[in-house]
């Protein structure tokens, strides 16, 4: 990986081509592309009032860490400062790639829905007999699950495309969860996004980091309840306990306004903070 010394006459005079959900993205020229990686947070597909301090910088470098270790086509080309990535222009693939190793989360409350259907018990937290690959849609509101059929339906990608994209995305998840174990950690799961290149191949792309994944430690792991995590769920969690999941997912079913989320307590931006700093330092055997 290489550092760079950013550029901020070239970067204020960049015209913004996307706010995401954290990143803000700048066009650099047609073939490069500025990723600043901000502080800011979502949950259930919503930014948040309040920022975590550091979160910007684990996810840069954390990304980086790992399209190096990976050793799979990527979209990287260097890192500017602690929370400014340069990367290759692709034409993103619509489908998030999501990995399940263990049901947790929406694929539980499908499975217990009877949304799914799986060869498990509806334990939570119990460990699947192999990864699942669920991917979702690629949403600015709300990602929702989609089946493999469908993305071919849908012409998104073809059998072949769809094929690869699912053996990339569980190898990719399989060798992840062996460096998270060394680590002491489990990976739960993983949301993966790829794109294409000028000649059709698929490229990794996006980042990687705890904004994407679960990651619990395995000395407190204990199948059928909610996991400690080292990740944004205890922001998750946090809403879900105040109420604002409920209040947020009324909403979306009837077809109402988002209601504002409240402001997150300092105890639990400290906590979630620390926690990515330790997941990112634990993972890479660095220091911030």
């Amino acid at each position: 990986m290489q550092e760079h010394v950013s550029d901020p006459e070239r970067e204020l005079s960049s015209v913004p081509f996307k706010r995401g959900k954290v990143k803000d993205i700048y066009e650099l020229d047609n073939e490069e592309l500025l990723f600043i990686f901000t502080d800011r947070v979502s949950a259930y597909d919503i930014i948040l009032p309040s920022t975590i301090p550091q979160k910007g910088q684990v996810l840069c470098k954390l990304a980086a860490y790992w399209f190096n270790y990976l050793k799979v086509p990527h979209h990287m080309i260097r890192v500017e400062d602690p929370n400014r990535m340069v990367v290759r222009r692709l034409k993103m693939i619509p489908v998030e790639c999501v990995v399940r190793g263990y049901l947790y989360g929406s694929l539980y409350e499908r499975l217990v829905k009877g949304e799914v259907n799986l060869p498990v018990k509806p334990v939570n937290a119990g460990k699947l007999p192999e990864p699942c690959f669920d991917p979702t849609t690629k949403s600015d509101v709300k990602d929702e699950p989609v089946t493999i059929d469908q993305i071919v339906d849908e012409g998104w990608l073809d059998l072949e495309e769809i094929t690869a994209l699912k053996e990339r995305s569980v190898g990719i998840y399989k060798k992840m969860s062996e460096r998270a174990e060394k680590a002491g950690f489990i990976l739960a799961d993983l949301k993966l996004e790829f794109g294409f290149d000028d000649e059709s191949n698929i490229v990794l792309a996006d980042s990687i980091g705890p904004d994407e994944f679960r990651l619990w430690p395995k000395e407190n792991y204990s199948p059928g309840k909610n996991q400690e995590s080292y990740d944004k769920q205890v922001i998750r969690d946090w809403l879900s306990k105040v109420g604002y999941k409920t209040n947020l997912d009324a909403a979306r079913k009837a077809g109402q306004t988002t209601p504002r989320p409240p402001e997150l307590p300092k105890e639990l931006i400290d906590e979630t903070s620390k926690r990515y700093v330790i997941a990112y330092e634990r993972l890479t055997g660095l220091k911030l």
